[in-house]
């Protein structure tokens, strides 16, 4: 059993079990979160697809930890101008785990 569900803005498959990482979430870890926004679940071949949601849906998930992801180097250069901008990035992730899908 899967299910596409968004989350803080990007879509997911997740199933049970499974640990994803997702933009900073409210909540502190090992808080419990609802998200209700789930488009589409198929239960062993039995597919449904919501408009747009599925109705009555829901992914039970678990926090485990906040983090920042990997380091993006930012390069910027303009060629025979002397223009050089080094810029570097970590994003904020929240890990969580799936504990349930409720069709």
């Amino acid at each position: 059993m899967y299910a596409i569900v968004e989350i803080a803005g990007q879509q997911f498959k997740v199933e049970k079990g499974r640990e994803i990482f997702t933009h900073r979430l409210e909540g502190d870890v090992n808080a419990a979160l609802v998200f209700d926004k789930v488009l589409l679940v198929d239960n062993g071949g039995t597919v449904q697809v919501g408009l747009p949601t599925v109705a009555g849906a829901s992914v039970k998930a678990t926090v485990l930890e906040h983090l920042k992801g990997e380091k993006v180097i930012v390069f910027k250069k303009k060629r025979r101008k002397g223009y050089r901008v080094k810029n570097g990035h970590r994003q904020y992730l929240t890990k969580i785990s799936i504990d349930e899908i409720v069709a």
